[in-house]
């Protein structure tokens, strides 16, 4: 088990810990709880380490080109200092993982995949790169902290940071004397930021955001509300919307994908899958009775067919119902009631659209 720079902090702060991608991260922090976490994120501001997401850079001559052979949306459609959300799939269309692409050049991008995902994403890319691209495994050179809530922009101001950049935009400043790379992005749906110090610079620019939270009211997040918050956004997670059995055009991310470009990992069996349809796709749920939706329960049809299956689930801290993410024959659509079976008893819930909370990233 592998621990942030950030982990005898959490420790000290009683966190509850659990694995995550071979990582023992913060679950919650006592006194305050997922719920009271989820909502200070959506009301003020809150304070993530997700220093367990990997890390990693693809540096030459014809980096973007290759990149854009590999990865299923278009890179030309950023400019430098821009981040893209973006897919690395398998020659069938599975997803090997999801992430975040920073283009510092056409020659040089920082690459955010998921924790458990990066070795894989790393071992591909470097097994297809011409000699003329170098692709290195970064995963503990930095850390990650995401700050999120509508008062993140508040707090980033109070650091003597003029944060003006776009969304999905990224600059490098400096917190606390240390280097940073600051960006635009988030896993919760409201506006925020990640911000990625070196390794050893971690601990000092996590106490200087702590700090300057305490003025708005922000809260240390573990990362069970990061669950609920992105759940309630409709963000897939991999190993649950995504993965190698599960497509991009399955879990309705065709939007993260470059129809135009001529060819990628996985493009012939994806522009298949658009053409002719999919047995299952990606739907979201919100119960109409006290049942609690979890990952692998099945749903079923009037006449109790099984047509889907949930793929995330939870309690809406926000709605204050169960809702979920599901894997459902595409012949059902938003306003129709199913059952989900929860533990045997049979709950009833309707297709709704997503998101289930209004985005604020902009």
């Amino acid at each position: 088990m592998k621990n942030s720079p950030l982990h005898q902090k959490h420790l000290d702060l009683q966190a509850k810990m659990a694995d995550f991608g071979g990582w023992l991260m913060p679950i919650e922090y006592p006194g305050a709880g997922v719920l009271a976490e989820h909502s200070a994120v959506r009301e003020r501001v809150g304070l993530f380490d997700v220093s367990h997401l990997g890390k990693a850079s693809v540096k030459g001559e014809g980096a973007l080109e290759f990149l854009n052979s590999m990865f299923t949306n278009d890179l030309t459609r950023i400019v430098d200092s821009k981040a893209q959300y973006t897919l690395l799939c398998n020659p069938d269309g599975g997803v090997i993982d999801d992430l975040i692409a920073y283009r510092n050049s056409d020659s040089d991008f920082f690459l955010i995949p998921n924790a458990s995902n990066t070795t894989d994403v790393v071992l591909v890319l470097s097994e297809s790169a011409p000699a003329s691209i170098t692709v290195t495994n970064l995963h503990e050179k930095f850390a990650v902290l995401a700050l999120q809530g509508p008062r993140a922009v508040d707090v980033v101001k109070s650091l003597g940071i003029n944060p003006t950049m776009d969304y999905m935009a990224f600059a490098h400043v400096t917190i606390a004397g240390c280097d940073v790379i600051l960006c635009r992005t988030g896993y919760t749906g409201e506006h925020g930021y990640e911000l990625v110090p070196s390794w050893k610079d971690a601990s000092v620019v996590w106490d200087a955001l702590v700090a300057a939270m305490k003025p708005f009211d922000g809260a240390i997040c573990g990362l069970g509300a990061r669950d609920t918050l992105r759940t309630e956004m409709g963000y897939p997670l991999h190993g649950h919307e995504l993965s190698l059995e599960i497509s991009p055009v399955q879990a309705s991310a065709g939007w993260a994908i470059g129809w135009k470009k001529e060819n990628f990992r996985g493009s012939q069996v994806l522009q298949s899958q658009r053409e002719e349809g999919v047995v299952r796709t990606l739907k979201a749920l919100k119960s109409n009775d006290r049942g609690i939706p979890r990952a692998g329960m099945a749903i079923k049809d009037s006449e109790g067919t099984e047509i889907g299956i949930v793929t995330s689930g939870t309690f809406s801290p926000s709605l204050k119902v169960g809702i979920a993410l599901a894997l459902i024959d595409p012949a059902y659509a938003i306003g129709d009631v199913v059952t989900i079976d929860v533990r045997g008893r049979q709950s009833s819930a309707t297709i709704s659209a997503l998101p289930f909370m209004p985005s604020r990233v902009r």
